[in-house]
């Protein structure tokens, strides 16, 4: 449990700045972690599904026609991070809808910034010659997760999301990694797409925010 004087002191910074402090709490939490929450102000307002599976052996590398899915170096880093940021402010609407929106703009500094600092690995999946969406990969102590992937809404539906999840899986395994993680909307198409690929739910958590 978490002391009341560390919340105190989490909630004052995050009021100097003017922002809603956010808990995810996973199922597998103590309940009363919940109920303090609900006590101290905290409202529901959307759940997230983390999902995962073994890397035994080495996942087949699948590709549908007319996707390449290759790297993506320092000198197309804008272009990447453009599709990126235009597929995120584009959710899909299948599943339990996001509780957050922002503008393009916003997203793109986001992006930029956790892209830069948390040393992950950048892909793009280009369908007939157009960079149609963007991924991105993070392994450390054997954990792979994937994370950062978006497709420009007019080029959904179309397999791109599968490849890029193929390619990555099958780089994890080569790395070394044993197990591969992701998070997604409950329900989404993202869910549907790595359950495909052999993902299972690990947990789900609640997203409680409190206003400042």
């Amino acid at each position: 449990m978490p002391s009341a004087a560390d919340l105190d002191e989490i909630e004052r910074a995050f009021a100097t700045h003017g922002s809603a402090v956010q808990i995810e709490l996973a199922q597998l939490a103590d309940p009363e972690i919940g109920a303090m929450a609900n006590a101290r102000g905290y409202r529901l307002v959307s759940f997230e599904n983390v999902l995962g599976r073994a890397l035994a052996g080495r996942p087949e590398r699948v590709a549908s026609p007319g996707i390449e899915v290759r790297h993506s170096g320092e000198e197309e880093f804008e272009r990447w991070l453009d599709v990126v940021a235009a597929g995120f402010a584009q959710p899909d609407a299948q599943g339990v809808p996001t509780h957050e929106e922002f503008s393009r703009e916003v997203i793109a500094n986001a992006v930029r910034d956790l892209t830069l600092a948390a040393g992950v690995t950048r892909y793009v999946a280009v369908l007939d010659g157009v960079i149609a969406s963007g991924a991105s990969m993070r392994m450390a102590e054997g954990v792979a997760q994937l994370t950062g992937a978006a497709t420009t809404p007019p080029l959904r539906r179309r397999g791109v999301q599968t490849s890029l999840l193929a390619v990555r899986l099958n780089q994890a395994a080569a790395a070394g990694c044993d197990i591969a993680v992701v998070t997604t909307q409950p329900g989404s198409k993202s869910q549907q797409n790595v359950q495909r690929q052999g993902f299972d739910l690990l947990y789900t958590r609640a997203i409680l925010t409190k206003a400042p």
